[in-house]
């Protein structure tokens, strides 16, 4: 009888054990044919590929000049991450200080919504968080210039996942929004602004209004992009409210962006033109007031980058302009004005002899990724035919290209001709510019990862036959780890055909329709503990008072200032270090004084070499300085055991009270440089 019992008990069971074996098989491990993160680490950035195995999602593509160019602006964007403080962080726009940012933090708030959606895909969200903890909480956001700072926040939100972060945001985001009434006209219920706080002097509205003298600044008028960011801004701040259960909060900012949504659409949609522009809210001699502008710009996509228009065929027509040639469509990007408005392309400024900015024709990175961005909205959200995924690539690989200056050097600067290629606005200060994205273009668009509040994932890659394959790795999707493969004949990854997804290493089931596709990626999870920071005892952004900063050579503040200002990158074509540059000694030394005693336990140096200028030091010892005396700093630990180029070297040494440290280089056969230290 006890058998018998012990015979039903293991039927009962049977299923379940079948289940759980099933399950176990169903569950494939990532397969050994994905890219090798470490290896695409080392091909891309060198030495210094650490951080960007720790940091980035990584990619491969059939489209090689997709792929490099993927990587360089991760290159970029972490040469636009400064340390501004113990765990801040912000992002800047031009890579070295310009008259017109933030002092001292230099920062530029018209970029801001490119550097969150670019940087949100960055697997340590310290970067992000800590520059919408700037931009909001902390009055960075000085509104210089419009923005959708609300909307990209919440956009961070839909891929960390974090609702404690974004909701802790909301009071402040509530009050720059409203701080924005000083631009709003409560006749035509709508916002106005002028050309160049709109960050696109010498537009349509600015050069007539001029009566085709001028057009940096003025032109007031209801555009397209600020009432299209307020739009966005206001249902962000809708969505964060209910997160944080603010119910009255949430109703009305609803109530808002519908209100404007309602006008934008009545007011700022002009049918002649079938596009959305600017409607004159100066009225001089020139123009009058209410009167649309004469010609389409790039700028009247800006709705679709916020999914604002209702998904109608009258709306949606004008998405033919975005491909039409003699129109905003040129052989080398987006032009942002047809060429058909009479003063296109006319050069009304100029700085020391070259074209300085406007908007008035040639190809903007930050509108052309704001136009690609809005065009990947379209694919995905609405019904249509008038673009396809086709098109999307043709636009994406032509932005591509600009990345590369016609010595075949990546270096992305201002602006472009879209009509001959090249750069046209390249100074020195805008080598390696950050005012747009192109990383977001690709996981969200050409790999199609559509990031959401919910559970579930949709995954709708943009592409035709002209991409064999693609393998999107190693992203942080709501604290998940995700790998997205597509393969086209099925040769590349030896799976099958097709798109394949891997959730923290095991592969999901994927439904699909109509070339998009739908997984299950449970629910968010808490992101892994990020440490705090240490003080950075050197460190020193405002140039004033401690710690301060001292050299045997080039010590005057623009030189020495550069190696403790939290700012760290490697391109050669801008400056970012103190050097030993004309020094007539075989050694020389740099000295942070902290203005009184600080344990000091690690000391970090970033070496920049450029194989021309300069090298690696021969020998580095350091010293701290006790009661006005100077003594040998014992070193236990150097990581990586030999000195290397353009990355990180740390050493690990006995701790210290230290009022000062003095580093010693020996240089007996080049010249060197350093591009920051850092002492904890």
């Amino acid at each position: 009888m006890r058998n018998f019992q012990r015979f039903k008990l293991y039927v009962a069971l049977l299923p379940g054990v079948i289940a759980c074996f099933a399950l176990v098989a169903y569950q494939k491990k990532e397969p050994a044919t994905l890219p090798d993160h470490e290896q695409l680490a080392k091909h891309y950035y060198h030495e210094d590929y650490q951080w960007y195995l720790d940091n980035i999602p990584f990619f491969e593509c059939s489209d090689k000049q997709i792929e490099e160019v993927y990587y360089y602006r991760w290159k970029l964007y972490k040469a636009h991450i400064r340390n501004t403080g113990t765990n801040k962080f912000i992002i800047t726009e031009f890579i070295n200080h310009v008259p017109w940012d933030r002092d001292p933090y230099c920062t530029i708030n018209a970029a801001s919504m490119h550097h969150i959606y670019e940087g949100r895909w960055l697997r340590n969200p310290r970067y992000v968080n800590g520059y919408v903890n700037y931009l909001c909480r902390e009055s960075g956001n000085n509104r210089r210039y419009s923005e959708s700072i609300a909307d990209a926040a919440y956009a961070n939100y839909l891929v960390n996942g974090d609702k404690q972060f974004i909701t802790g945001q909301l009071d402040s985001l509530k009050n720059t929004y409203d701080q924005w009434m000083d631009h709003w006209d409560s006749s035509k219920h709508l916002y106005y602004i002028p050309a160049m706080p709109d960050a696109t002097e010498y537009t349509i509205a600015s050069i007539d209004a001029s009566g085709g003298k001028d057009g940096f600044d003025d032109g007031e008028a209801f555009r397209p992009t600020i009432n299209s960011y307020m739009y966005g801004n206001a249902m962000a701040i809708s969505k964060i409210a209910a997160l944080k259960g603010d119910k009255e909060t949430s109703d009305e900012f609803r109530k808002r962006a519908g209100n404007l949504k309602e006008n934008v659409q009545q007011n700022l949609w002009n049918p002649s033109l079938q596009h959305f522009t600017d409607r004159f809210k100066v009225n001089n001699e020139f123009v009058k007031y209410w009167n649309f502008i004469r010609g389409r710009e790039l700028a009247g996509f800006a709705p679709w980058y916020f999914d604002l228009p209702d998904d109608n065929p009258t709306y949606n027509a004008a998405w033919k302009h975005l491909k039409d040639t003699s129109g905003l469509l040129g052989q080398y990007g987006f032009r942002t004005n047809e060429p058909s408005y009479e003063y296109y392309f006319k050069q009304f400024v100029y700085f020391e002899g070259k074209r300085g900015s406007q908007w008035n024709g040639p190809s903007w990175p930050y509108q052309s990724s704001q136009a690609l961005t809005a065009m990947a909205n379209f694919l995905n959200n609405y019904k249509q035919d008038v673009i396809s995924n086709s098109d999307y690539l043709k636009c994406l690989r032509s932005f591509t290209k600009q990345h590369y200056l016609p010595d075949g050097k990546i270096n992305l600067v201002e602006n472009y001709d879209p009509n001959l290629g090249g750069p046209i606005v390249y100074y020195y200060w805008s080598n390696h510019y950050l005012h747009s994205s192109f990383n977001n273009l690709v996981i969200t668009g050409l790999c199609g990862i559509r990031p959401s509040e919910s559970d579930e994932l949709n995954i709708h890659p943009l592409i035709d036959n002209s991409i064999s394959y693609y393998c999107l790795s190693g992203l942080n999707y709501h604290g998940h780890k995700l790998t997205v493969l597509y393969d086209r004949d099925g040769t590349k990854y030896k799976l099958g055909k097709g798109l394949f997804v891997f959730v923290d290493g095991n592969d999901v089931v994927v439904k699909e329709q109509q070339g998009k596709y739908k997984i299950k990626i449970g629910e968010a999870k808490q992101q892994g503990s990020f440490k705090n920071i240490s003080p950075n005892y050197a460190l020193n952004i405002a140039r004033d008072k401690f710690p301060s900063v001292s050299a045997s050579v080039n010590s005057i503040p623009d030189s020495l200032f550069q190696a403790v200002d939290g700012r760290i990158w490697y391109f050669p074509e801008i400056t970012n270090f103190w050097s030993t540059a004309n020094s007539a000694s075989l050694s020389d030394w740099f000295a942070i004084d902290f203005g009184q005693n600080r344990r000091i336990s690690t000391i970090k140096i970033y070496p920049f070499t450029d194989s021309v200028r300069f090298a690696l030091p021969d020998e580095i010892a350091m010293e701290y300085k006790l009661n006005g005396n100077w003594m040998t700093v014992k070193i236990k630990k150097q990581v990586p055991a030999k000195l290397s180029e353009n990355t990180i070297n740390t050493w690990t040494v006995e701790p210290v009270n230290a009022s000062a440290i003095r580093i010693n280089f020996k240089h007996r056969s080049n010249q060197i440089a350093v591009s920051e230290i850092e002492c904890y």
